[in-house]
């Protein structure tokens, strides 16, 4: 019997591992994320594509340019307003904001510095502009069900935060 591989429709399960372009580890999760190859999951074009063909205990390594993961930095998404201006539950570094636009779509906005009076927030994914390093460790494969085809994703599981 040969080894279960990655494949369209397999539900895959790994632990990983980002690092930025100093080596440094920006992320990592040691308890396993899944994803549905092939199906909607929202996962990294490139990283599904390195994972393909795969078997369990397999270990990738991926580097993701900004065009190819999380685009480049947009300054037209970095606000800064004075301190006084803004609620006290969000006066610290780290705290999240949700954001609507003219046309009613919501976004997420990290406050990324308070000095000097003036907070800034930043709606751009943390590693927009970076090159990062993934390293992903194959824990699991098996067939999908049909729903998890249609979702994307194993059940009771979110789709993967590495997006």
């Amino acid at each position: 019997m040969s080894a279960l591989r990655v494949a369209r429709n397999k539900a895959v399960f790994f632990t990983y591992s980002i690092k930025d372009e100093h080596g440094a580890t920006v992320e990592q999760s040691d308890m396993p994320i899944g994803y549905v190859h092939g199906a909607s999951s929202n996962l990294l074009e490139k990283l599904e594509q390195a994972l393909d063909g795969r078997s369990i205990g397999d270990v990738v390594e991926v580097i993701v340019e900004p065009k190819d993961g999380f685009g480049e930095h947009d300054p037209a998404l970095t606000f800064t307003d004075e301190l006084a201006n803004i609620p006290p539950e969000l006066r610290f570094v780290g705290a999240e904001a949700q954001m609507q636009n003219e046309d009613g779509e919501l976004k997420t906005f990290i406050v990324t510095k308070i000095e000097n009076g003036k907070l800034t927030v930043d709606g751009n994914h943390p590693y927009a502009g970076k090159s990062v390093t993934y390293r992903a460790t194959i824990t699991e494969i098996r067939a999908a069900t049909p729903q998890e085809i249609v979702s994307g994703c194993p059940e009771g599981q979110a789709l993967p935060p590495i997006h």
